[in-house]
């Protein structure tokens, strides 16, 4: 899934006030992470998830990870912290500009 600029200014407006729903630990990625994240996703479509631990070329990894394994678009990373996004397939909640 691809953003534009537009619409990833639009989400982090929309995600600023979020606070993160899934934390990953000193476990890292594992399936049961994605599994909680993919249903995050589904219910809120906009969500943060927080990854303690690590440098910040293994938080890089692990982002990107998720994006891949949810089908979810990294909206924003700041710090330890990414933002994404994933329209839910029959009820969308968040409307975002073409």
């Amino acid at each position: 899934m691809t953003l534009n600029e537009k619409q990833r200014k639009h989400l982090r407006g929309l995600g600023h006030a979020l606070q993160p729903v899934v934390l990953i630990g000193n476990a890292g990625l594992t399936d049961g992470v994605i599994a909680e994240a993919a249903r995050a996703l589904h219910d809120h479509e906009l969500v943060k998830i927080k990854v303690r631990g690590a440098d910040r070329d293994a938080r890089e990894s692990v982002f990107a990870q998720i994006a891949q394994r949810t089908g979810s678009a990294l909206v924003q990373r700041i710090g330890h912290v990414g933002l994404y996004y994933l329209r839910h397939p029959k009820l969308p909640r968040i409307v975002i500009p073409d």
